[in-house]
């Protein structure tokens, strides 16, 4: 390494790169491994990117890439709606109902693009920027399962959740898979119960075509 580089950031930017490659997430322990550095080196590393959210780790020790990897540049949340978007406004005017893409923040799903229906008198309101904890609804359940997974496919591949948001709507989600530092989801949410056989696999759909445009 050239004498005017920097090692500590040199190392951490080592670290960002090994979680952007794990979205499984990796402990103190397998990152210090994985790179070839003492555990307590890696930990004081962590514990400062952490400070600026730009990792995270769950109550498992997992660490995993946070935010402010996504949102540093001004121009990232233009990009994810952008490419949100378009798939959104399929799936809400197909399905009927509200459309949304929620991303993980912290321990909370933080709802990022919605989208309402063009042709429904009657549909969920769902707020830009809401927060709830990922337990709470379709949303966040999906990210949970997804996690519970550990890379291999739901089956099937959405959850749902009834008594959805303070309306006691309905919700359809599936995780969106692949995409380095960013985990989230893609649903719709009614106040009418839907159909689980037709609507789950659009969602599904609409999900993975936003993950590959998110690669």
């Amino acid at each position: 390494m050239a004498s005017e580089t920097s090692q500590t950031l040199d190392r951490g930017l080592r670290v960002l790169e090994a979680l952007a490659d794990a979205p499984e997430g990796l402990t103190v322990t397998e990152l210090a491994a994985q790179l070839d550095i003492g555990r307590t080196v890696v930990y004081r590393l962590v514990v400062t990117l952490e400070q600026h959210a730009f990792l995270r780790r769950s109550p498992d020790g997992k660490c995993r890439l946070g935010l402010a990897v996504l949102t540093m540049g001004r121009q990232v949340q233009p990009i994810v709606r952008d490419v949100a978007l378009p798939a959104l406004r399929l799936l809400a005017d197909a399905v009927g109902a509200t459309a949304h893409l929620t991303i993980v923040d912290g321990a909370e799903a933080l709802t990022a693009v919605v989208v309402e229906p063009s042709r429904s008198d009657l549909h969920v309101a769902y707020r830009m920027g809401a927060r709830h904890p990922l337990e709470a609804g379709a949303a966040g359940r999906a990210v949970l399962a997804a996690r519970t997974a550990a890379g291999r496919p739901l089956d099937p591949a959405w959850i749902v959740a009834t008594s959805e948001g303070a309306q006691g709507g309905y919700g359809i989600a599936v995780p969106i898979i692949g995409v380095p530092g960013l985990e989230g989801s893609v649903g719709v949410v009614s106040l009418r119960e839907l159909n689980e056989a037709e609507v789950g696999p659009r969602v599904a759909r609409a999900a993975a075509e936003i993950a590959r445009a998110l690669r």
